[in-house]
């Protein structure tokens, strides 16, 4: 069964430059995916975080 997560980035200004929902079958692969989203889209230095539907925090970089 997959689940629901969403990354979501922000520049320092506070402006949303990604918000993302993407499904994975479990909060490791998510992890996963989300870091290689963020790698892929160049945003691995920019303030982000990923969560889960159940509201886990996955991801975090201030």
């Amino acid at each position: 069964m997959s689940n629901i997560y969403k990354l979501t980035v922000f520049e320092s200004s506070g402006e949303k430059l990604l918000d993302e929902a993407f499904t994975a079958e479990n909060d490791d692969m998510a992890k996963e995916i989300g870091q290689r989203l963020l790698i892929e889209k160049n945003y691995e230095q920019k303030t982000h975080r990923c969560t889960s539907s159940a509201g886990k925090l996955l991801l975090f970089h201030p």
